[in-house]
């Protein structure tokens, strides 16, 4: 049992009096250290698993995370395994939220904020009882958590008040990964899942992104057939937050392209990868592929202005 779990267990979990908040507060401070050192090694949480904390604050569920805080601004530098456990945890909190599909990006309503470098997200939960948390959230936490290769974590009910001085703003733009995630687990999906990712990408891209997913934009009018291709692949990854943590199936780029440009988008995906634009992940029978963080700048400055990186041969 770790000093947190131990606390909150003398304490009272997420009912815990006021008077407990500032040891709570310091104790899951120590133990989101512990996890951000965890989740830089090849296996998360063997020794000690990787903690994160909910609470119920003003019509609100709240999550600290051993992730950065810059990632609501950044989500490109969040490594794998790190996006991967927000992902849960944001899938944990819908489905305590219960909030129903979303009609339109509208009505995404995570945000995200900063607890001295650690990522907090929340997401509106008017009709939740939070009296249930300590029950409920390890449960909902486990069931998405556990597709998560290479981790243990453990989910904790706190009080509210531990997390109710972080500010929160939405995430920036509307492909955020954290903004796809609630749309995922809203949809009935597993956000941590590349998988359940994927089968319901169709409806999400169109969801979050109305005018880059229907109507013809800046990329689609680009007159080189293969740069007006790679402008449109680069710009649906992006907008899909294809950024290391989620990632795609390489057959998929061809998607949305039909004839011969179908043909033309997989050899364009292969000159990508061999410029660096794209990165691989092996996959149990399949090539997946995400945007290489390392060339974002290039990634969208061709999105934006066609411009072709160094190393780029078009086919």
């Amino acid at each position: 049992m770790s000093d947190l779990s131990a606390a909150l267990a003398d304490t009272g979990g997420a009912g815990a009096p006021a008077a407990a908040t500032a040891q709570l507060r310091g104790l899951l401070l120590a133990a989101l250290r512990h996890g951000r050192a965890e989740l830089a090694l090849k296996r998360s949480g063997y020794g000690a698993p990787v903690e994160i904390a909910v609470g119920h604050e003003r019509g609100r569920l709240l999550a600290a995370t051993p992730a950065a805080a810059t990632l609501r601004a950044d989500p490109e530098q969040a490594g794998e395994r790190e996006w991967l456990l927000v992902a849960a945890v944001v899938g944990a909190l819908v489905e305590l939220a219960e909030p129903g599909p979303p009609a339109d990006g509208e009505a995404i309503g995570v945000t995200a904020g900063d607890l001295e470098s650690f990522l907090v997200v929340a997401l509106p939960a008017p009709h939740f009882d939070a009296s249930t948390l300590d029950d409920l959230l390890p449960l909902a936490f486990e069931e998405h958590a556990s597709a998560i290769d290479r981790l243990r974590a453990a989910a904790h009910a706190i009080p509210g008040a531990v997390l109710a001085d972080v500010a929160l703003r939405a995430p920036i733009g509307p492909g955020h990964p954290l903004r796809i995630a609630e749309a995922v687990a809203r949809l009935g999906g597993r956000p941590a899942d590349a998988r359940s990712v994927e089968e319901h990408e169709e409806l999400i891209y169109p969801l979050l992104d109305p005018e880059g997913g229907g109507r013809p934009i800046s990329p689609h009018d680009d007159p080189d057939p293969a740069r007006r291709v790679a402008r449109r692949i680069l710009q649906r990854l992006n907008g899909m937050g294809k950024w290391g943590g989620y990632h795609t199936d390489f057959a998929h780029l061809a998607r949305g392209f039909a004839g011969n440009d179908r043909q033309l988008a997989q050899a364009v995906g292969e000159a990508l990868l061999v410029a660096g634009l794209l990165a691989e992940k092996p996959s149990v029978g399949q090539r997946h592929v995400f945007l290489n963080p390392r060339r974002a700048a290039d990634i969208h400055r061709m999105i934006d202005t066609g411009a072709t990186p160094s190393g780029l041969q078009l086919p």
